[in-house]
């Protein structure tokens, strides 16, 4: 008997990045996904913590806008594990309506980040005017499913697949360097049929706080050392009513599950507030 699909829920619709992400990490493993489409993260983290069968990607920091605080948030509040991590080249590509031609076009709908991030080509065709839309997944379902000849879309080359568009032009986007690093988050009942074997675990994301004395974040990092882990990201926020205090969240990388639970004990004494929001395995195997 076939597998059911595994239910994602996205932040977007069908063909968006987070899609794309989805797909890209689950289909390593040979499983197909059935996506679940919601308007925000805020819906997105709400949803699942009603729904336990609920899977969610939520994109987590980019190369170039940095990291996205609101879902740091939106993760340490709730319930949810990161059970994953998928990173992905964000590449935009120009397209229309099978048969139409560039020169022929006169308008070009995207997100405005997309269009943004797209200046440069579209400037060098003064023929597009540029029209915002609310997704960039959403402006080619839009020509797609309305027949709008003359039109273009600047979006993901998944969602012009999955719209049946013709592709134009392919990496049109400015910075060639530009990569979402998204996290596969499952609720906590759930999330240990979906983690790997111990010995497979190389990265974990925790929060913590610290009390207010001199040193303590460097006590912090030398053990760490100590324990060779390794600080991937850290990202402080500060503490909203407690003035000049900061909440701390890091990446751990290691060669060794042991030494890092070993390290994590060895700092428990050192912190206030800490939580591991995840443990699993770093994507190393992604599109450069």
């Amino acid at each position: 008997m076939s597998q059911l699909p595994l239910r994602v829920i996205i932040q977007g619709i069908r063909g968006c990045f987070h899609d794309a992400a989805a797909n890209s990490y689950f289909s390593k493993a040979g499983l197909e996904v059935e996506t679940v489409e919601c308007d925000t993260f805020h819906e997105l983290f709400e949803r699942m913590e009603t729904d336990a069968s609920l899977l969610g990607i939520v994109a987590i920091e980019n190369t170039i806008a940095g990291s996205l605080l609101q879902n740091h948030e939106l993760l340490r509040q709730s319930n949810l594990q990161v059970v994953g991590e998928e990173k992905m080249r964000i590449s935009h590509v120009l397209c229309a309506l099978p048969g139409e031609k560039l020169e022929e076009l006169t308008e070009v709908n995207s997100h405005p980040m997309a269009l943004m991030q797209c200046e440069q080509y579209l400037r060098r065709h003064p023929n597009l005017r540029m029209v915002e839309k609310f997704d960039t997944a959403g402006a080619a379902r839009d020509i797609a499913a309305t027949g709008m000849k003359g039109h273009a879309a600047v979006c993901g080359e998944y969602a012009a697949g999955l719209y049946g568009l013709e592709i134009l032009e392919k990496g049109i986007e400015t910075n060639k360097r530009n990569f979402t690093r998204f996290l596969i988050v499952a609720d906590a009942l759930t999330a240990s049929d979906l983690k790997p074997r111990e010995e497979q675990l190389d990265k974990a994301s925790i929060v913590f706080t610290l009390p207010h004395t001199q040193g303590a974040l460097s006590k912090v990092l030398t053990i760490f050392s100590f324990y060779d882990l390794n600080l991937s990201k850290i990202q402080s926020l500060p503490i909203i009513g407690r003035e000049w205090e900061y909440r701390f969240y890091v990446d751990l990388t290691f060669d060794s599950y042991v030494r890092y639970r070993q390290g994590i004990d060895a700092v428990r004494p050192l912190l206030n507030d800490l939580k591991i929001l995840g443990e699993y395995v770093e994507c190393k195997d992604f599109k450069h």
